[in-house]
């Protein structure tokens, strides 16, 4: 769960700015979109490899 305490004196814009980036960070939002509809389990490691395939580029790219 996350827990923003607002400090004093901060402005509530502010203190919704930390709370929404505390969310980006621990990848909640990430979270929420992936389960709002099913996705097949061929779809996931569909997904699962077309990332580890970027992620080898991108090594392989910093590497040269």
């Amino acid at each position: 769960m996350i827990n923003v305490k607002v400090r004093d004196n901060e402005s509530f814009e502010k203190a919704l700015k930390r709370f929404t980036k505390a969310c980006e960070k621990s990848g909640l939002m990430a979270e929420i979109k992936r389960h709002q509809h099913y996705e097949k389990p061929s779809e996931q490691r569909k997904r699962r490899e077309n990332a580890a395939r970027r992620k080898m580029r991108k090594l392989m790219a910093e590497n040269r």
